[in-house]
């Protein structure tokens, strides 16, 4: 992730990432991308050639294929 995220970075809408790893299972991580709008992930990003070689990075360490969520900020203290 360290080499491939170089892609998010120049990826336009791109507001930063940050990547996990749990305490409690410790082969299980995640990854906290920030988007300026939905479609800066869902159609700028992942119809790059960046999101082909971020994929190409990282797909060997996916235990399965990854699971995509979206959110937005609800709250924050």
């Amino acid at each position: 992730m360290r080499q491939g995220g170089t892609a998010f970075l120049r990826a336009k809408g791109n507001k930063g990432c940050e990547l996990h790893r749990s305490i409690e299972k410790p082969s299980r991580y995640r990854l906290l991308a920030r988007w300026e709008t939905l479609e800066n992930h869902t159609v700028d990003f992942r119809g790059s050639a960046d999101f082909a070689a971020w994929r190409e990075l990282v797909g060997k360490y996916f235990a399965a294929p990854p699971e995509v969520e979206h959110t937005e900020t609800v709250l924050t203290i």
